[in-house]
């Protein structure tokens, strides 16, 4: 057998590739070190959605994986009482890299985050230093280097660092872009079906900013293609619209088919988000140009502005494309007009919500500042394949730097520049120059050790400015954000306490008011009301805002509501009550388990006779009463003064209170109101933000800060004897309390409400991955009640009957009962699922297609025996 011959040009892509990646992995790591960042230091590394979203959908994916989780691909029943698990599963967790979480322990899925984050970092180097020795042969140290300098760049660090599903994009256009050079060769038509269908399973979001992107670096390879001298490009044949007619097609191709075939993903997402509670409509303004330049250099941070960053060695060589004479005209052009275009494009609302799918996003808003970034490394990259610039173009383009950090000097916001930007940037671009100055006199000498001592000061240059810059951006976004904490002795013990108190599927357990995170629920197990996510559905927020319950996010972090009534109305038997994080506010350690209450329940479906007479209104306790079917509450008026006993008059947005932090006696009303002897008193006021108790009881705080945080219904206290009490408000800011404010909860009324449930209710309940079945008692009628949220999706029959979409009962799943039906069983289809099914089934079959053509092609007669457009091993002397 004759050995393997492994082309030239393969060797120096996979060296390329293995070096990029080790590159970058230890500059990003090293940077973490330097802030103290886990896994590297006491620093917590899970700020902001990081902590409350990516870090628990992983756990829940863990636990899919091993088989523990409460639901399935399709239904997620620990969160929000019962949501739709694919949509989610789509945005935050349908990466390939994410199924590595299975491999670490449970307790350690911080630790398994962060590697996959690292891995992903390393692969989009990789991809990148591949691509660049495709795009035109040259040093494969030199396409590590830059390949690296793509992976770090400031988008790395400054946003998809803690957005890991965003990092799937980074790895997503270089990739792109290879199947824009296989449509160019009209090579692997399949094999670029595959990977754009990877791309877009792993993020559809940021691949669809690589995707313009690619398309745009393809345009730009077809407009230089009479500069090339070898390649695929000159075995082509004539050049002009048929080939370009040609090109366009094989890629337009390869993408449709590409997305088609995750369109059982993409349309369950598309139609998620068009169900999901509305978050946030902004209107784009574009950052000073300043701004956007000084951002450019290492050491700065900013969450309003690009994060344009780029070593200084990548941004040296693409600054010096326009003048290398060494490079074609035609070239140095298009390339040159390409990355200001884009780089304009950052500015411009027009492009800017194209980027974008046609929405400003909710936070930062230049998610697609890296391909800005992938394709100045591609500048840097056919700079010096076409040999080291000499000093006038180095000069020319070390001009540029200046000019940048001048204009950052006297026009940048003082919060975008960091302490060391200056010094790193000077001492940067001098230590650059210098590795330039060794490469120059090694290629002219043909000086082995002269080429390796530029090198390495061309390595050590980036990886100390990346990792500064890495660290500088850790320490800055932890002061400017929220942080939540590592999983510790809390998750511990909370995972632990529900594992006992655990009864599913005859009873809920709740992991608990006290939050650690927006999803305890899939960190620490139990199946809850509390969920956070883009997709959070709008029926699911308006009906627990209408039974008291808290949110933040502006409705799409959906808090627990410890409320008797609502844990009757949705079978919570078992509670836990933990303290207050200690993590956060210098709140006192965590020095015992949490505790559980249990409480009888009825099961997770019940009979309501009737349907409800109208849909919900203002009050809570009303509303939940509706639900309930019984009267529990007894309605309490009050009066509310300020501190000095002023009366406080109601507006038509209820009473109107203000406060500060400082001014404590000033910030003090009094609200003076009856309850019946024996009840317990609740207090809502969703608008208001500050503490309410009882005389000589505890504080209990409420966060509402309308329309971004909705306080919920709390428990303040039980009655005193007389009925008549005085609750201390105490107002942080400006506020209001609703004139519905005060609700006496009749113990005993709930305890006969909930028997009177739990006798009609189901005989018997199970729970599947995608839906429920129950039987029923005999001569049961009107209504079978879900305690789940009647999100679209669900179908359901009565008696073995057809099944048809589920009736809505004040926003829970309901099925009619007629003809004396004994059972239910209702199962959830994510919307959009059965319509991306055949557009994936199409797909596939176009697919299929396309692979026959290509084996009919191979199998005609005189068809070649090797690949025609396989790239020249051959690599130019240049660097």
């Amino acid at each position: 057998m004759a050995p393997l011959q492994i082309p030239p040009g393969a060797v120096s892509r996979l060296r390329a590739s293995l070096f990029a990646a080790c590159v970058s992995a230890f500059a990003f790591c090293v940077g973490d070190a330097i802030a103290g960042s886990y896994p590297f230091g006491g620093r917590t590394r899970d700020v902001n959605d990081l902590g409350n979203q990516f870090v628990p959908y992983h756990a829940h994916l863990w636990d899919l994986l091993h088989g523990t989780a409460d639901g399935g691909l399709l239904l997620n029943w620990q969160s929000g009482y019962g949501s739709s698990f694919l949509p989610d599963l789509g945005t935050y967790v349908s990466s390939p890299f994410a199924l590595l979480v299975a491999l670490f322990p449970r307790d350690e899925i911080d630790l398994a985050v962060y590697v996959v984050s690292v891995l992903k970092i390393s692969a989009a180097a990789a991809a990148m230093a591949f691509v660049l020795l495709t795009l035109r042969p040259g040093r494969w140290w030199a396409a590590g280097v830059l390949g690296a300098s793509y992976a770090l760049c400031g988008w790395t660090v400054m946003l998809a660092s803690y957005n890991p599903m965003w990092l799937d994009g980074l790895i997503a256009f270089p990739l792109l872009c290879l199947v824009g050079e296989w449509a160019r060769a009209g090579r692997r038509p399949v094999v670029s079906v595959v990977v754009v269908a990877l791309c877009w399973t792993a993020n559809f979001y940021t691949a669809y900013m690589a995707t313009i992107g690619a398309g745009l670096v393809l345009i730009v390879r077809l407009l230089t293609e009479p500069d090339e001298e070898d390649g695929p490009a000159a075995a082509a044949g004539p050049r002009g619209a048929r080939r370009w007619f040609g090109v366009l097609g094989r890629a337009a191709l390869s993408t449709g088919l590409g997305i088609g075939l995750t369109a059982p993903l993409l349309m369950t997402i598309m139609k998620g988000t068009k169900l999901a509670y509305p978050g946030l409509v902004k209107e784009f303004q574009p950052s000073p140009w300043a701004d956007l330049l000084g951002r450019m250099l290492p050491g700065t941070y900013g969450f309003a502005t690009p994060s344009t960053y780029l070593d200084t060695f990548a941004l040296l060589l693409a600054f010096a494309l326009p003048f290398h004479p060494a490079v074609p005209r035609r070239t140095r052009t298009v390339w040159t007009s390409l990355v200001v275009a884009v780089g304009l494009s950052l500015q411009w609302k027009p492009t800017h919500l194209l980027w974008h799918a046609f929405t400003t996003p909710n936070g930062s808003a230049y998610r697609e500042t890296f391909v800005f970034s992938g394709m100045l490394v591609m500048a840097a990259w056919l700079a010096l394949a076409h040999g080291l610039p000499g000093w006038r173009q180095i000069g020319a383009a070390s001009g540029i730097i200046g000019v940048i950090v001048l204009v950052t000097l006297v026009g940048a916001d003082d919060g975008v520049t960091g302490l060391g930007t200056y010094p790193m940037a000077g001492v940067g671009l001098a230590a650059v120059l210098g590795a330039l100055y060794l490469l120059h006199r090694a290629d002219r000498l043909r000086h082995r050790r002269l080429a390796m001592a530029g090198v390495a000061l061309l390595l050590l240059t980036q990886v100390g400015e990346s990792a500064l810059t890495n660290a500088w951006t850790d320490r800055s976004r932890l002061a400017a954000m929220d942080d939540y904490p590592q999983w510790g002795q809390r998750q511990t013990w909370q995972r632990q306490t529900v594992a006992g108190a655990e009864d599913w599927p005859d009873q809920r357990t709740d992991p608990g008011r006290a939050q650690t995170v927006g999803n305890d629920p899939l960190m620490v197990g139990g199946q809850g009301a509390q969920y956070y996510s883009s997709l959070t559905a709008d029926v699911w927020t308006r009906t627990l805002t209408a039974l008291g319950g808290g949110w933040t996010s502006r409705g799409r972090s959906l808090q627990s509501l410890d409320n008797p009534v609502t844990d009757v109305l949705f079978s919570v038997g078992a509670r836990l009550h933990s303290p207050t994080d200690p993590h956060q506010h210098g709140n006192p350690p965590q020095t015992a388990p949490p505790t559980v209450t249990r409480q009888a329940v009825p099961p997770l479906v019940t009979v309501r006779p009737n349907a409800p007479a109208s849909g919900y209104g203002t009050s809570p306790y009303l509303n939940q009463e509706m639900l309930l079917g019984s009267t529990v509450y007894t309605p309490a008026t009050f009066q509310l003064r300020t501190s000095k006993g002023a009366l406080v008059q109601p507006g038509p947005d209820g009473f109107r209170v203000t406060g500060t932090r400082a001014k404590r006696q000033a910030s003090t009303y009094g609200l003076t109101a009856s309850c019946p002897a024996g009840t317990d008193i609740y207090f809502w006021a969703p608008n208001f933000n500050g503490n309410v108790n009882l005389p000589s009881q505890t504080k209990i705080g409420f966060v509402g800060r309308m329309p971004t945080h909705s306080a919920a219904v709390e428990r303040i206290g039980a009655t005193p004897a007389g009925g008549r009490f005085t609750l201390w408000v105490r107002a942080m800011e400006r506020g209001t309390v609703p004139p519905q404010a005060i609700g006496c909860l009749d113990r005993g009324r709930l305890a006969a409400a909930e028997q009177r449930l739990a006798t009609g209710g189901a005989t018997h309940v199970q729970v599947t991955d995608d839906g429920i079945s129950a039987q029923l008692p005999a001569g049961s009628l009107g209504f079978a009640v879900v305690a789940a949220p009647a999100i679209t999706g669900w179908s359901c029959s009565a008696g073995g009957g057809s099944a048809h979409p589920a009736t809505s009962y004040l926003g829970l799943v309901a099925v009619p009962l007629t003809g004396g039906a004994t059972s239910i069983s209702c199962s959830f289809t994510p919307p959009g699922l059965h319509l991306g099914e055949a557009a994936g089934g199409a797909s596939l079959l176009g697919v299929a297609l396309l692979a026959g053509y290509g084996w009919w092609r191979r199998r005609r007669p005189g068809a070649p025996d090797s690949d025609p457009s396989e790239l020249p091993a051959s690599v130019p002397a240049g660097v």
